[in-house]
């Protein structure tokens, strides 16, 4: 079969296209022959070893997020049959619960083998059937930032009705942000640099917008939004170093910040004082289990919500996927058609 992998030595300049014998499935595994895959920023990180030894050893096929078709199953299989559309969960061990190392280490595409394969062999417990109401490619998408967006909003942020929300950007996590909030009747801003991302977020379903290059202090000049809340319920930080000293600022006392993305920086230079003294949450979020995943499957279908797509490219036309995925102006999920 087909595969793109990481061989010799790290770095995206190391990317092949390559052969590898088919697997066949074990006793409680699952043979999937895969039709769409998704991309997410981690995937131009784990190439250059961007998350040191857990990104795994080589040759590493990389990409977690994917679709495909059933079509062997071992002899005590009984999650899915031949013939079932299946989504690969992320962290292949993490079922339920709390994480723990073990869990933790389990990731699709780093340290474990991904999706850039034409076959894909995994356990019956590391896959979820595909929603019946979303194509090939907008279930493709769900894995990683689909259900990442969930645990930020349901799962950890506990957004109920009327709550108030702020997302920062339009990238994957936050559209998907965007239509969960939304689903559980929160009113929700979108910042964002871009006056025609911002008119699209209008149009999902956003309430309140903001161009932070013309209002650098987003903070103070989203106070007037949730100010009958004294700040925001949940901010869904992606920006990391250079936001993080606003979102605090932004949040209500008794907030939470959902700590995901640390574009503008790992490390942050900002006052403790308010966090204790307004007793605001900075809750990590790191993608989420299997039992989430099935929740989020389930308001999917429920609410009908469709993932938004971005350009698509051929299998062996995986590097220039990655090319675009870097590109700022883009909207919508990059995809991988096998």
């Amino acid at each position: 079969m087909k595969v793109f992998q990481i061989e010799g030595d790290w770095g995206i300049g190391n990317l092949r296209l390559a052969e590898r014998p088919a697997p066949r499935p074990g006793p409680t595994e699952v043979l999937i022959r895969m039709r769409m895959a998704a991309l997410n920023a981690r995937d131009l990180i784990v190439p250059e070893r961007g998350y040191g030894r857990a990104t795994g050893e080589l040759p590493l096929i990389p990409v977690s997020d994917g679709v495909g078709e059933v079509v062997e199953v071992g002899e005590r299989v009984e999650r899915v049959r031949v013939g079932d559309r299946v989504c690969p969960t992320y962290f292949q061990n993490w079922i339920a619960g709390e994480p723990t190392p073990e869990r933790l280490a389990s990731a699709l595409g780093g340290p474990l083998d991904g999706v850039m394969a034409e076959l894909v062999c995994l356990s019956q417990e590391g896959v979820v059937r595909a929603p019946d109401n979303l194509s090939d490619a907008e279930a493709a998408t769900l894995p990683c930032a689909g259900l990442t967006a969930w645990s930020a909003i349901v799962t950890l942020g506990r957004v109920a009705a009327g709550r108030k929300v702020l997302i920062q950007g339009t990238g994957g996590v936050a559209l998907f942000a965007l239509a969960f909030a939304k689903a559980q009747g929160a009113h929700v801003t979108v910042i964002s640099s871009s006056d025609e991302k911002l008119a699209r977020v209008r149009e999902m379903g956003a309430d309140a917008v903001l161009n932070y290059r013309d209002a650098p202090d987003w903070a103070r000049a989203s106070r007037e939004i949730a100010a009958d809340r004294g700040g925001f319920d949940l901010i869904v930080e992606l920006g990391g170093a250079a936001t993080l000293p606003l979102s605090l600022r932004a949040v209500r006392p008794g907030g939470t910040i959902a700590m995901i993305g640390v574009l503008s920086g790992l490390t942050a230079e900002t006052s403790l004082g308010p966090i204790v003294a307004r007793q605001i949450r900075l809750q990590g979020v790191t993608v989420g289990h299997r039992d989430g995943f099935e929740a989020m499957l389930r308001a999917v279908a429920q609410h009908d919500i469709h993932p938004v797509l971005g350009e698509v490219f051929a299998f062996e036309d995986f590097p220039a996927a990655l090319a675009h995925l870097r590109e700022k102006d883009r909207f919508g999920k990059t995809l991988i058609r096998f």
